[in-house]
């Protein structure tokens, strides 16, 4: 299955999925790349990461850019070329700034555009997250809840955690140590957390939402 599904997080911010079945032959006929992404994907080992890597740039065609609207900085983070726009009728120029986060896990590829700082994540909701859970979260947020749901909270506040530590991409940020979630419910499909870093305190507002069997979370500076 090609694009899968468009989700409008608010008025200035959309997320866009591609669930992932073609082989990677397809993948490489149909997907545009710039010399560093050739290079990134020649180095690859792992066919399922070439492929959430190219859906990812099918997912940039889809929405009318390419691979060569995409840059990273010095750690990693994605961001897209400023864009010079003109207004018809009003002779006004401007550049236009948009942010971008990337995600993919298994058989989704996910990216997010917005007028604003952005991080987001998409998590299979497994067992082996539960496991783990008092490693990266307070466990007394989950307790009280089927099995069922403790898998997919605690898969949420996972990727809680990890899109503001994309959002914020600064050495040094601990799960457990220096992001907090304030306690919300699955009903919710939304709340706020705080990173506590280097002697200061940042909000930020998160939805989630279930797609399939993932868990998918995007976080926005508050």
């Amino acid at each position: 299955m090609p694009f899968y599904k468009t989700l409008n997080i608010n008025e200035h911010t959309t997320a866009y999925f591609w669930k992932i079945s073609e082989d990677i032959s397809w993948f490489n006929e149909k997907s545009v790349l710039n010399d560093k992404s050739i290079s990134r994907l020649k180095n690859m080992q792992s066919v399922a990461h070439k492929k959430g890597f190219l859906a990812v740039r099918m997912l940039l065609q889809h929405i009318g850019l390419t691979d060569f609207d995409l840059f990273y900085d010095a750690f990693g983070k994605p961001h897209l070329e400023e864009k010079r726009i003109k207004e018809k009728g009003k002779g006004l120029e401007y550049n236009l700034k948009k942010h971008i986060s990337i995600s993919h896990s298994h058989e989704f590829s996910c990216i997010c555009i917005s007028n604003k700082p952005v991080g987001i994540d998409i998590e299979k909701c497994k067992e082996k997250t539960l496991k783990i859970a008092s490693r990266f979260m307070e466990i007394s947020h989950i307790e009280n809840l089927s099995m069922a749901d403790k898998i997919t909270k605690a898969t949420i506040i996972w990727g809680i955690k990890e899109s503001i530590f994309k959002l914020k991409n600064e050495k040094g940020i601990s799960f457990p140590k220096h992001i907090f979630e304030f306690p919300f419910q699955l009903k919710d499909r939304k709340g706020t957390a705080q990173l506590i870093f280097n002697n200061s305190t940042e909000e930020f507002q998160f939805q989630f939402d279930i797609i399939e069997e993932y868990a998918f979370v995007c976080t926005l500076t508050k």
